[in-house]
């Protein structure tokens, strides 16, 4: 069973706690690489483009005669070769988005807290709530990186539960900690963390990730007079398309081709 140190909010060492059995997995490297690597490259917004020789202001009149000068066939000035021209193979402004499943999400996420998890990297903090200051903030994010000989205060992410998420306000102010709502977290900020402490009471919450987002049901409020005037003009429509055409009578029919013909 993987373990972790549990503190107390006056950063004291209490006991040690085990993780759900979600967390004990088989490690996967390329799928972790694979996470990184599409989190990286969804930074990058790949806006940047060039003009072609199609697209530069410039001239397009052929420079010189083709024949009889020399010197090198050439046509316009917003050729490649000639300064001010266009630009061959430059990027285009459009980029390739690299995806991945929700899935996949999920499994990258627990392999990178596997590995906090086995080098002890990863804190468990109880009654969050009860910090309501900086300073008592600063005092237990120093305790614990002391403890873990870690030496500078830089990319320490804190992780809230949707309970405690209220104690944001005295760590956000705090240089190199990073504070996110549990459920929030990902592959590429566990990846990054050089420690992460993580609200004892939001390891029941469940990591969702994509698609599988929970959105709230919305329930419709109709009014009920509204509703009865909608219900009466469809039945009125259906008792329209219901009726039944009137009989023909064979008299009838014989008058009227007796009139066409007179016509």
């Amino acid at each position: 069973m993987l373990k972790a140190d549990l503190y107390t909010f006056d950063g004291k060492k209490k006991e040690s706690i085990n993780f759900p059995k979600e967390f004990d997995v088989k490690p996967n490297l390329e799928l972790l690489s694979q996470a990184v690597r599409i989190y990286e490259d969804r930074t990058h917004l790949g806006l940047a483009k060039v003009k072609t020789r199609g697209e530069v202001r410039i001239s397009t009149r052929k420079i010189y005669k083709q024949k009889g000068t020399g010197g090198a066939r050439h046509g316009a000035k917003s050729a490649p070769i000639f300064v001010g021209g266009g630009v061959a193979h430059g990027p285009k402004g459009i980029k390739r988005l690299l995806k991945l499943s929700g899935s996949q999400k999920n499994k990258a996420l627990l392999y990178a807290l596997n590995y906090k998890i086995k080098d002890s990297l990863i804190v468990l903090v109880d009654n969050l709530e009860k910090i309501k200051k900086t300073k008592e903030a600063s005092f237990l994010v120093e305790n614990i990186l002391k403890e873990k000989n870690v030496t500078t205060r830089k990319n320490v992410l804190i992780a809230f539960s949707e309970k405690n998420f209220d104690a944001i306000k005295a760590f956000r102010n705090l240089n190199g900690v990073v504070c996110e709502h549990y459920k929030d977290i990902n592959v590429y900020k566990v990846f990054l963390a050089n420690i992460l402490v993580i609200d004892k009471e939001a390891l029941t919450e469940k990591i969702v990730s994509g698609k599988e987002k929970k959105v709230e049901d919305k329930t419709l409020k109709i009014n009920k007079p509204v509703l009865k005037k909608t219900r009466e003009k469809i039945s009125q429509s259906k008792k329209k398309m219901t009726k039944k055409a009137k009989p023909v009578s064979a008299g009838s029919l014989k008058d009227k081709a007796k009139k066409t013909k007179k016509v």
